[in-house]
C-alpha cells in the first residue's frame, strides 16, 4: 500500500509512527496464525477410527504405500487396511461398503460413485529386450496384429489400456494375437521379460526393469490413464475418510466436522 513501516537510523531500524499504529494488528494476525496451528495439532491427534482401502494393482503396489507411511504419521491413531483387486473389484467393494474408498486406473461404471482424479500414469508399450523389431502397416502404424500379447483378466484397467489402444489402431481387440492372460502386473512383466510377447502396462511397473535393460519400450504415443478416487454418493465420510481423501489428493487442509 505504499506505507513506510520502518525508519532507517544509522545502522538501525525503527519502527516508524505508522509502523507502531499496525503494530497491534500485526501482532492479532500472529497470534491467530498460532491458534489455527494449534488447532490444527489437536484435530491431527484425535482423528482416530479405521479405514479400510480398495485399490487396484497398480496403484497398491506402486502408488499408494509412501503415501499411507506419510498419512500414519501424520494421524497415528488411524488404523489402515488395504485389499487389492482389479478396477471392477474395487467398485464392487466401495459399492457394497466393503471399502470406505477405492483408488483405480480404469473407467467405473456406476452413477452412484463420486470419482475424483488424484494423479496421473503414463503407460507404455514394452517388449523383451531381445524381441524382433515390430513390423509397421502402410498408414505408419505399428502391425499390432503381429504381435503376442500378454494381458491382464478381464476388468482390470491394465487391460482396458490395451483394449483402447487397439481401437485407437482401429484394430478390433478380438482379432489381437492373445498368448497369456494373466492376473498381476508382475506376472505380466516377468511373462514379457522371458520373450512370450508384448504388453501395455503402466511405467510405475516396467521403469526399473527398462533401466535395467530387460525391457525396451516400443516408441508410441499411448494416452495417458488417471489414477482415481472412488466414493460412495449416499454413505456420509467420517473425519479419517475426510483427511485421507484431502492427504492423497494433495491437499493440506484439515477436514471441517461432519455435520
Amino acid at each position: 500500500h505504499g506505507v513506510r513501516l520502518f525508519n532507517r537510523v544509522g545502522r538501525n531500524i525503527e519502527l516508524a509512527q505508522t509502523g507502531y499504529r499496525f503494530l497491534p494488528e500485526a501482532k492479532a494476525v500472529l497470534d491467530r496464525a498460532a491458534a489455527a496451528r494449534g488447532v490444527l495439532e489437536d484435530v491431527s491427534q484425535t482423528i482416530a477410527g479405521s479405514l479400510s482401502i480398495a485399490a487396484s494393482q497398480t496403484i497398491a503396489s506402486y502408488w499408494l504405500p509412501r503415501r499411507l507411511a506419510a498419512f500414519h504419521e501424520a494421524y497415528p491413531a488411524v488404523k489402515l487396511s488395504v485389499t487389492i483387486g482389479n478396477t471392477r473389484q474395487v467398485e464392487t467393494n466401495v459399492l457394497d461398503g466393503r471399502a470406505d474408498f477405492g483408488l483405480v486406473e480404469g473407467r467405473t461404471e456406476s452413477d452412484i460413485l463420486r470419482r475424483a482424479t488424484v494423479d496421473e500414469d503414463r503407460m507404455m508399450l514394452v517388449v523383451a529386450r531381445s524381441h524382433p523389431e515390430i513390423p509397421m502397416m502402410r498408414a505408419g502404424n505399428l502391425d499390432i496384429r503381429a504381435l503376442r500379447w500378454i494381458i491382464r483378466e478381464g476388468g482390470s484397467g491394465t487391460r482396458e489400456a490395451l483394449e483402447d489402444f487397439a481401437h485407437s489402431q482401429e484394430v478390433p481387440p478380438v482379432e489381437l494375437q492373445i498368448f497369456l492372460v494373466l492376473p498381476s502386473n508382475e506376472a505380466v512383466r516377468q511373462a514379457v521379460e522371458a520373450g512370450a510377447g508384448a504388453t501395455i502396462i503402466s511405467e510405475l511397473v516396467v521403469a526399473r526393469s527398462l533401466a535395467e535393460g530387460s525391457l525396451r519400450a516400443v516408441p508410441v504415443e499411448l494416452p495417458k490413464r488417471d489414477f482415481a478416487m472412488i466414493t460412495h454418493r449416499d454413505r456420509q465420510p467420517s473425519l479419517a475418510q475426510m483427511a485421507l481423501k484431502a492427504h492423497l489428493a494433495g491437499k493440506a487442509e484439515v477436514p471441517a466436522s461432519a455435520e
